[in-house]
């Protein structure tokens, strides 16, 4: 098996079948051909068995916040696959959900006659319920396969409280995971003659047709049949991989060697701005990764101990080390924490001094109670804010670190933390290509004492949450409502964090 053991988890009670006719890769969270460990556990295991492998990359209607803008994101991936796969030893069978609930029973029947199903395994958004629910349909042997992060999820012994001590933790235990990366090309292992299915199966095909070229290719009358919401607009970001590696390389050979100078600097273009195609698995970390290992130096020693600190233990220049930082850190730490704290968008779940100090402090008075329809279409009293929200609402993005002044005055702005909390969650999973996600909730929550500490002086409505100003982060960022909105496209490309 090339796939290490704890990135592999099983589901259900059946067995592998060794008289099925193929090997289904089930695709949603985890959307590539590259540097894909499910993809890589079906293709051996097809191999193994000298059956078919099928791809099935699905696309529902009904997860929340379903949108123009998600689905056609999502759909421009799929487009690429399709693309990509038809010349290969592979069947792929895009299918589009038309109405919520017409996908029952579809993972079901391409399982009937499967020795194995391998599916995405993510800790974030629907994807667990999902992998429950499906587990009680699939009638061969299941299995759920980690290609999250540089750190497999199942590792970690614990949600940790503080990214320091994530960190620490990850220097211990990483080197001999790095060792063991995707392979990055997995359909290149199958054989030019491996046995293919000519066609998808009539009788799935008829109740689940693959999509058609027009949705495919993100066509406005063909997403406007579907029953989602059309008022949340494409963005002329284009998913898929091919998108992503091209943003990636720009950032990779301009704007990483001097990262840390200029990622706060809006305008500078020196953030990667890889979070929705990092989010939808079109790209992986370890791609990123295995980029700059390949350029800068090889991977630490295993008794390299600094203690959890930032900078060090890479050994690598420090923008690099940098980025690897939040490539790493602060990225998985929110992955982490969701796998073993599934309910962490929930407001009992913050910390016990952030949720004691927010209490304390829940009847101060606010300046201003604003509702969240205001909210949505930017009118709020801070002119810096509603510029960031109208960009949110127009591009689906927002620079980290606005995005953290967002969340700020949001609290202020309502009438308890819990209401704050709610607010933030709606408006960024509605809007924000990369919503719905681990990092959003890290994020969102960060805003309320997660992940942080406690602050003084104490202050109305914060109390010891930290406290950001508009003023502040203005000048920090170099930044005005005025420019915000006023951007060209590759001006706005060049506001995005990360």
């Amino acid at each position: 098996m090339t796939v290490p053991a704890t990135r592999i988890r099983r589901l259900g009670s059946h067995p592998i079948r060794p008289a099925g006719q193929h090997v289904v890769v089930y695709m949603t969270a985890t959307r590539r051909i590259t540097h894909n460990y499910a993809l890589q556990r079906g293709v051996e295991l097809a191999i193994e068995h000298s059956v078919p492998l099928v791809i099935l990359e699905a696309l529902r209607c009904g997860y929340q916040y379903a949108s123009d803008r998600i689905h056609a994101f999502v759909l421009q991936g799929m487009a690429e696959h399709a693309a990509a796969l038809a010349p290969l030893p592979v069947l792929y069978h895009p299918w589009v959900e038309p109405q919520p609930g017409a996908g029952k029973g579809l993972l079901a029947a391409w399982a009937d006659h499967a020795v194995a199903v391998v599916a995405d395994d993510h800790p974030g958004f629907f994807y667990p319920r999902m992998l429950r629910a499906a587990a009680r349909q699939v009638s061969c042997a299941f299995e759920a396969v980690d290609s999250v992060g540089l750190m497999p999820l199942s590792v970690s012994p614990k949600p940790y409280a503080r990214a320091h001590d994530f960190r620490r933790f990850f220097q211990k235990t990483a080197v001999p995971h790095l060792e063991q990366p995707p392979q990055a090309a997995p359909l290149d292992q199958l054989p030019t003659d491996h046995p293919t299915l000519p066609a998808i199966p009539s009788h799935i095909a008829e109740r689940w047709p693959a999509a058609s070229a027009a949705l495919l290719s993100a066509d406005p009358a063909a997403l406007k049949a579907l029953p989602i919401d059309h008022t949340v607009a494409p963005v002329p970001l284009v998913g898929g991989t091919q998108a992503a590696r091209s943003r990636w390389q720009q950032f990779f050979e301009q704007e990483l060697p001097r990262y840390t100078a200029g990622r706060r600097v809006m305008q500078a273009d020196r953030s990667s701005g890889l979070s929705p195609w990092l989010h939808f698995g079109h790209i992986s970390p370890h791609e990123l990764f295995d980029d700059i290992v390949s350029r800068y130096g090889a991977v630490p020693a295993d008794d390299v101990r600094p203690a959890g600190k930032r900078h060090g233990w890479w050994g690598l220049p420090e923008d690099v080390e940098a980025f690897l930082d939040e490539l790493v850190t602060w990225r998985e730490v929110g992955h982490h924490f969701l796998h073993h704290v599934p309910n962490a968008h929930e407001y009992d779940t913050l910390p016990a001094w952030a949720r004691k100090t927010l209490e304390e402090h829940a009847d101060d008075p606010r300046p201003q109670i604003v509702s969240v329809e205001d909210l949505a279409a930017g009118r709020s009293p801070d002119p810096l804010w509603n510029a960031a929200q109208l960009q949110l609402v127009r591009d689906g993005r927002m620079h980290n670190y606005l995005r953290m002044l967002w969340g700020k005055r949001i609290l202020e702005w309502t009438a308890h933390p819990r209401d704050a909390l709610a607010v933030m969650l709606e408006l960024n999973d509605r809007f924000a290509l990369d919503g719905r996600d681990p990092n959003s909730i890290s994020g969102i929550t960060w805003v309320l004492g997660r992940f942080d500490r406690a602050w003084g002086p104490e202050r109305p409505i914060y109390g010891k949450i930290r406290y950001m100003s508009s003023l502040n982060t203005a000048k920090k960022l170099k930044v005005t409502p005025e420019k915000i909105l006023g951007w060209t496209a590759a001006e706005r490309q060049s506001s995005l964090g990360f």
